[in-house]
């Protein structure tokens, strides 16, 4: 989605459009619709019992069925008598569904309806690629992350939430790292029912559903600019609440809640915990436990991962599907970036490379400069790279973008749009690395495309040496030198004829060099003729 389209739906959102505006909720369908996108949500509101504790007495669930698929998807009680299963339909065709539960009033109730292509702006959810290490969408198109993290923002004032919307509407980033608990000083900091008046006074088996329905109306409009909700479930930074705290039996509630709630949102990503291995009431058998309970409340399949503080948590799991990675210093070359992959055989997103920004803290005060060069090493390392920033006149991170959202300040946003604009004209699925091992220090496509980045060095020029290819056509490249600080390509004039130049190696031998500025964050683009 372009720029200006997500700009024309922020301020919608800002002047008061529903939940339900824009592409992803457009799509969204209530049981007495018949028709609903292909990859939108439809949603059957059902009334039943409000006595005792719904949440832990009904079970609800329908059976769908339909372009050869059967699909069971949980349901939830929304408060008020009201219960609510979400689907978000696969395939187009008609489809029908059955009701199962405990409560007379919501059993063997039947519908149908029909899901029809998808509109405008509807490309399906997010997949790992076949080769294993990129994202596309479900409809085929590559999805060039470039995200962010904005804590606490959904559970910030409606003024403040339409605030970062706006911001988001004319920024790059197309996946948002959040948090479902507070951690910052929030106007929503209530997800269980109150039981007194002190801070752990709350009831974890009795939700508030006016706190999810705050939640997910935000994820709604993230989608409806196109941006991916990366939801997360557990952190340690607010041990006086508690919430990442409870027994089993409640963590098992709370997933099963959020993943029959959100679930079918197309654009929700599901993060297990943020510096996970630093809430200590949880061991790592835990954590096993509580991805394969969300694995087996989540017939929508979204992707999945969990982010560390000290401890790697092993991605080579079966319910992991890539990894997310805290680590400031392995984007600081390509080389260190690629071994994340190498050991993880998934995805790589470095979610967290510490941020742009005045904070006190060591981890709050990269440059602008040091936030893109983070980026450009990983993209060389076939990985990808999250933002985020922590600007505050008090240098206080929790009231910045990090914590609450609102306005970016920093100046690497429209170099990150710069870079994603290179990410999406360059190969598909994305960019390799290329004989890293070997230090070429290349990303690309190998015997067609090729990146090389220099960082905070200033050469004058650069020995065109490409690693030998199987192809035995003749290799000729044309070459641009990109100064990804200050946003500009120059194409460079002639091409470069490859040959051999030993049993490893390529190089033109009448051109064997290429000029260069002699400035700091240059990189190179050679593309086959």
């Amino acid at each position: 989605m372009g720029l200006s389209r997500r700009a024309v739906l922020a301020n919608a959102m800002v002047l008061g459009a529903a939940a339900a505006s824009g592409p992803l909720s457009a799509a969204t369908k209530r049981s007495s619709d018949r028709r609903v996108e292909r990859w939108g949500l439809y949603e059957i509101a059902l009334d039943g019992p409000q006595a005792g504790n719904p949440f832990d007495d009904v079970t609800l669930s329908a059976t769908f069925t339909g372009a050869g698929q059967t699909v069971r998807v949980p349901g939830f009680y929304d408060g008020e008598g009201v219960y609510r299963i979400r689907f978000s339909p696969p395939e187009t065709g008609n489809w029908t569904w059955t009701s199962e539960s405990n409560a007379p009033a919501l059993n063997s109730r039947t519908g149908a309806f029909e899901a029809v292509a998808p509109g405008p702006g509807n490309r399906g959810p997010i997949r790992v690629t076949k080769d294993g290490y990129h994202f596309q969408y479900a409809d085929g198109t590559p999805f060039r992350q470039i995200g962010t993290t904005c804590y606490s923002w959904a559970l910030q004032s409606d003024a403040r939430c339409a605030e970062t919307l706006r911001t988001l509407a004319g920024a790059p980033f197309n996946k948002l790292r959040m948090l479902v608990f507070p951690n910052v000083e929030s106007v929503a900091t209530n997800p269980f029912a109150r039981t007194g008046d002190g801070l752990k006074d709350w009831d974890p088996a009795r939700f508030d559903p006016a706190y999810f329905r705050r939640y997910e109306d935000r994820i709604v409009r993230l989608g409806a600019l196109g941006i991916q909700a990366d939801v997360i479930l557990y952190h340690p930074y607010d041990a006086k609440r508690g919430y990442s705290d409870m027994k089993r039996a409640d963590d098992e509630r709370y997933l099963r809640y959020v993943a029959a709630r959100f679930g079918a949102y197309r654009n929700v990503w599901w993060s297990m915990g943020n510096e996970y291995d630093a809430i200590k009431t949880k061991t790592m058998d835990d954590w096993d436990h509580l991805f394969q309970v969300l694995v087996a409340a989540d017939p929508h399949d979204r992707l999945r991962s969990i982010h560390q503080i000290h401890v790697y948590y092993d991605a080579r799991k079966p319910w992991i599907t890539h990894a997310s990675v805290q680590n400031g210093s392995a984007v600081l070359d390509d080389v260190r970036a690629e071994l994340h992959r190498d050991f993880a055989l998934k995805p790589v997103i470095f979610d967290e490379v510490v941020y742009e920004g005045n904070s006190t803290k060591r981890w709050g005060q990269l440059t602008g400069e040091q936030m893109v060069e983070r980026f450009w090493y990983g993209l060389i390392g076939g990985t990808y790279v999250g933002h985020s920033e922590t600007f505050n006149p008090d240098r206080n991170a929790d009231y910045s973008w990090l914590g609450q959202g609102g306005k970016l300040v920093g100046t690497s946003p429209p170099r990150l749009a710069f870079l994603r604009k290179i990410m999406e004209d360059g190969p598909v699925p994305g960019v390799e690395p290329i004989q890293a091992w070997w230090n070429y220090h290349l990303g690309g496509k190998a015997g067609h495309y090729y990146l090389r980045y220099f960082g905070a060095d200033r050469p004058t020029d650069w020995d065109v040496v490409l690693p030998k290819h199987d192809d035995e056509a003749p290799q000729r490249y044309r070459a641009d030198i990109i100064d990804t600080w200050n946003m500009m390509i120059t194409p460079v004039d002639g091409v470069f004829a490859m040959a051999r130049k030993n049993d490893y190696d390529v190089q033109d031998p009448a051109r064997p060099k290429l000029a260069l500025p002699g400035k700091p964050w240059i990189a190179v683009r050679l593309m086959r003729v």
